[in-house]
């Protein structure tokens, strides 16, 4: 399996990084600046995903993969600016700190097998 997958699996967790900074400023449902800063990392976390090798995604199969590569669909075709924000709140709490550990793990198996 090809390297290549490494950029992206850093990429996706520095969006959740940004996306827990982007919590710790204040209340997304309740400012618009903190959540179209968290659909954008959010938008940036699912193209990347799209980017992981099918093989490497099926042994985590806990992780919603294909929702999250739907969810991008939602927030890039968005026209008209009716993403619900307690919605997205609770993916981002429902969803991102598993997908931190599971990138986190991907990291980990990469880093234990013989190249």
């Amino acid at each position: 399996m090809s390297k290549n997958w490494l950029a992206y699996a850093h990429h996706i967790l520095d969006a959740i990084a940004k996306i827990e900074r982007i919590q710790s400023r204040g209340d997304l449902t309740q400012d618009e600046v903190l959540l179209d800063a968290s659909l954008r990392n959010l938008q940036t976390l699912s193209e990347a995903i799209q980017m992981l090798p099918e093989s490497l995604k099926a042994q985590f199969p806990g992780i919603p993969w294909r929702e999250i590569s739907g969810f991008r669909n939602i927030l890039v075709h968005n026209y008209l600016g009716d993403i619900d924000a307690v919605t997205v709140q609770t993916v981002i709490n429902r969803h991102i700190p598993e997908l931190a550990l599971c990138l986190q793990a991907m990291l980990e198996l990469d880093a234990n097998s013989p190249s």
